[in-house]
């Protein structure tokens, strides 16, 4: 089981965050709005979270049936079942548990914080051989717990654990 453990400061969120520059892309935002409308995404929208989240793995997501996506995603967006909202997601082509927890991020909860390498070793750990559900739920407890604590959104967060590695992860490891 991982410990993570933020690699600098709790008071210097706000300081990593803020430096955070990504761009100006709303797609994920446009796609959860269309999610919480509809509650199932279609293949269109599946494609841009991919692309969004990995441009170079998004062309999978084309392969999917469509039927197949809204159905998946539906089942994924109703069950309270956490194994099995994430665990369905994979079954679609082209998304994998760092994507899965996109699409739970912007289309179920805000509480779903993104899996991301830079993420992770921002949280003291390198990233898994492979991810497991319970890998996934110390994951989501301890990025809930650090942003409960200091009175932030998680994507707040996610974006100081990001910027956090994008300056220091080749200097340090």
């Amino acid at each position: 089981m991982p410990e993570f453990k933020l690699r600098f400061p709790e008071n210097e969120i706000s300081a990593w965050a803020e430096k955070y520059q990504f761009g100006t892309d709303d797609r994920p935002e446009k796609v959860g709005t269309f999610a919480k409308e509809n509650g199932f995404l279609d293949g269109r929208n599946l494609y841009d979270i991919c692309e969004w989240k990995s441009s170079r793995k998004a062309g999978s997501a084309k392969e999917n049936l469509e039927a197949s996506v809204k159905e998946l995603t539906r089942f994924s967006f109703s069950t309270a079942d956490e194994y099995s909202r994430i665990a369905s997601l994979t079954l679609l082509k082209g998304v994998m548990w760092p994507t899965a927890s996109v699409i739970l991020h912007f289309c179920v909860s805000e509480r779903y914080p993104i899996l991301d390498v830079r993420a992770i070793w921002s949280l003291g750990e390198d990233k898994p051989s492979y991810y497991t559900f319970e890998y996934w739920q110390e994951y989501v407890r301890t990025c809930q717990d650090i942003a409960d604590r200091n009175k932030i959104s998680i994507r707040y967060l996610d974006k100081a654990l990001w910027q956090y590695s994008r300056e220091n992860q080749d200097l340090i490891s």
